[in-house]
């Protein structure tokens, strides 16, 4: 097996504003697992909140490309399992884990689907990013938008805003990115108009002293983001969060992945598939999870202006699901 990759900068199709700054770009780190003639794909984005250096990972992979190189063709699963006795920071891990899902449904000749006896029938419709901006400039995207769920940012609290928005007749929910306080939040979850929103996305501060005063039985259906970033957080977030956010990047790739949603169903928790913005290389391995869950935020690549492959597409919010082998990622 050989081990390439490359860093990509994307450009945004617009300044893209969250509570954590403005970018309008993102880097992201492209892995090609090679086998047999068969090229699988994974990614990582550069996320400056999450600490996350892509000259870091530059670094680690010219020291583990010996033992990955070295590695034989096996279940994704135990492949998995090779990947933790190497320590690596969760991005990394996500991206050589996809790249190997890839490579092995290509070198099997089954989708990802076919591989884990995934229905898709069913899928839910993914939400488009409002960034930050007026209040009356993100209710004007809205209403102008062909997309029908909607994720608005904000990074304070602004009852006026909050107000507006839940007044509109369209499928609308917040995300603060840890921008709220506790008594802002106490009002949220005790206000019935709220339950009007489809979720709130992790509203305070990362932490068990913010988010233990939040409730999982009141009108805010809480979704715990950054609170949740593997399985060992799941069942400390029950009595406080009624669903999740599960990014591959953030709890390490496909394979924990799908252990976390087993698991979280059990705990009884809704269930997200969310994405960074990154390109369809990325979209196409968080879309393969979306029968599974109960909401889709997968518009990363619609956010950027130069993809770099073709896969599984998000379009005007409907998942089209590549049934190409593998995750169906094809460079161009």
């Amino acid at each position: 097996m050989k081990l390439h990759w490359q860093i990509v900068k994307f450009n945004l199709k617009e300044t893209f504003a969250i509570a954590y700054g403005k970018y309008t770009f993102r880097e992201a780190l492209i892995i090609t697992l090679e086998q047999n003639g068969e090229r699988g794909y994974g990614e990582c984005t550069s996320i400056d909140y999450y600490q996350i250096n892509l000259s870091d990972f530059n670094h680690i992979l010219e020291k583990i490309k010996p033992q990955i190189e070295t590695q034989k063709i096996i279940h994704p699963t135990d492949y998995y399992s090779f990947l933790v006795t190497l320590n690596l920071p969760s991005f990394l891990r996500s991206a050589l884990d996809c790249a190997y899902w890839d490579l092995f449904g290509k070198l099997e000749k089954k989708s990802f689907l076919a591989l884990n006896d995934i229905n898709y029938n069913q899928l839910p419709d993914s939400s488009i990013t409002i960034s930050i901006d007026t209040v009356e400039n993100q209710i004007k995207k809205i209403e102008q938008s062909s997309w029908t769920k909607f994720k608005v940012k904000c990074n304070h609290f602004d009852k006026e805003a909050i107000n507006q928005l839940v007044q509109l007749d369209k499928n609308v929910a917040l995300d603060s990115n840890g921008s709220f306080s506790h008594n802002e939040c106490s009002w949220l979850e005790n206000n019935e108009l709220i339950s009007k929103f489809t979720y709130l996305e992790q509203p305070m501060k990362t932490g068990i002293k913010n988010y233990e005063t939040l409730h999982s039985n009141t009108f805010a259906n809480w979704m715990a983001d950054e609170d949740c970033q593997n399985n060992e957080a799941l069942k400390d977030l029950v009595p406080h969060y009624r669903s999740i956010n599960i990014k591959l990047v953030k709890c390490g790739g496909l394979t924990p992945a799908l252990e976390m949603i087993s698991e979280a169903r059990t705990l009884g928790f809704q269930i997200m598939i969310g994405c960074m913005t990154e390109s369809s290389v990325g979209i196409s391995a968080g879309g393969v999870l979306a029968p599974l869950c109960d909401y889709a935020d997968l518009d990363g690549a619609n956010l950027i202006a130069n993809d770099i492959a073709k896969g599984s597409q998000i379009v005007k919010g409907k998942i089209q699901l590549s049934e190409k082998n593998g995750l169906g990622i094809i460079m161009m």
